[in-house]
């Protein structure tokens, strides 16, 4: 038979504070709240051609814009972004001619998007974009 000894009085067990976790899941959600993006991002409106008719062919002078790293070329010619617009609409017998815009290699989203936007603003807006 062996007993325990015990020199210090017996004491409750005090219970977890919840205290301290709350303070700090709040703190948590006020700083992802902050940093969080709320808004609309911008879009680019893009129409999915449906299916041509067969007797539709591509008609007047090549309008191929190709969109490089740090180039842009129509036709193979080098470019400005400032002068493409009007460079393409001497190209063009009307205002809706298809345009074709061709991504080389090392080129970005970020050039594509800028030189769709910009043709988009000088009202030209029938594009194509081939690999």
């Amino acid at each position: 038979m062996s007993t325990a000894f015990s020199f210090a009085p017996t004491r409750r067990r005090r219970r977890i504070s919840l205290t301290p976790m709350i303070d700090v899941v709040f703190l948590l959600l006020i700083f992802f709240m902050l940093v969080s993006r709320f808004g609309v991002e911008r879009a680019l409106p893009i129409v999915l051609p449906g299916p041509a008719p067969a007797t539709t062919a591509y008609d007047g002078p090549p309008r191929l814009v190709a969109i490089g790293a740090d180039t842009l070329r129509l036709n193979g010619a080098p470019t400005s972004l400032a002068t493409l617009p009007d460079a393409l609409r001497a190209l063009m017998q009307a205002p809706d001619d298809l345009i074709v815009l061709r991504a080389e290699d090392g080129a970005n989203l970020q050039m594509l998007v800028t030189v769709m936007e910009a043709l988009s603003r000088a009202g030209l807006s029938r594009l194509v974009v081939v690999e």
